[in-house]
């Protein structure tokens, strides 16, 4: 994880994109830029489906709040076409963004299942994951 910290936000959107396509994502692309309506990456699952990413690279002890989890959510599936929206952060998220992606369905990578992402879990594996243990600071074991 020490090499995402000094990464800037066109790389960390870049190094997300990498590892979709790690993953078996095809059609790939960045498209993060101004006025991008919250999308930084897109591409397509294995299994087809439209992953429609926002990323956020903010400094260890931020959060990121349900304010930005409304903006991405008004966007994702209307303006892109998402099947899976998903929001990666080098952070945490708040309980209450946590609980507005379980009511939205919308797919949460914070810092911690990034380093798991970054160290060669699948985002299939990701993607089935309980989104609102996400960011809570426990430990998760294979009991969670």
């Amino acid at each position: 994880m020490e090499a995402v910290w000094v990464m800037n936000p066109l790389e960390f959107e870049e190094h997300v994109a990498e590892l979709c396509r790690r993953d078996g994502c095809t059609e790939v692309r960045r498209v993060g830029a101004a006025n991008d309506l919250g999308a930084e990456v897109v591409g397509r699952l294995p299994d087809g489906r439209k992953l429609v990413v926002q990323c956020k690279r903010y400094a260890k002890h931020r959060t990121v709040g349900s304010p930005d989890l409304q903006r991405f959510n008004g966007t994702a599936r209307s303006e892109h076409g998402a099947d899976v929206p998903l929001f990666v952060a080098s952070c945490k998220f708040t309980k209450q963004a946590r609980a507005f992606a379980t009511r939205h369905d919308l797919v949460l990578v914070d810092v911690d299942l990034l380093g798991f992402w970054h160290s060669g879990t699948s985002l299939a594996a990701l993607l089935d994951l309980d989104i609102g243990r996400s960011g809570t600071n426990r430990e998760l074991t294979p009991d969670n």
